[in-house]
């Protein structure tokens, strides 16, 4: 069988529509990522005690690459 691939939280996103713009992000520059929330999509508008809360989550050996691309990103 396959290696296990270690995934890593890169960035936590306020909301879905944001996680959905670093999920673009990542994969326009060869980076395969996961969003990973605890409520079911679109159910939170908003984040109430982490619950709207989505984790953009990637491979251990992307992981700096990936923090790199997106703190670019905040700077502009």
């Amino acid at each position: 069988m396959g290696k296990t691939m270690k995934l890593v939280e890169v960035y936590r996103a306020i909301g879905e529509a944001e996680a959905l713009i670093i999920k673009s992000l990542l994969e326009s520059n060869d980076i395969p990522c996961l969003l990973k929330s605890h409520a079911a999509p679109s159910v939170h508008v908003f984040t109430v005690d982490g619950m709207g809360e989505v984790k953009v989550m990637v491979s251990e050996s992307k992981a700096e690459e990936a923090r790199s691309l997106i703190g670019e990103q905040d700077s502009v």
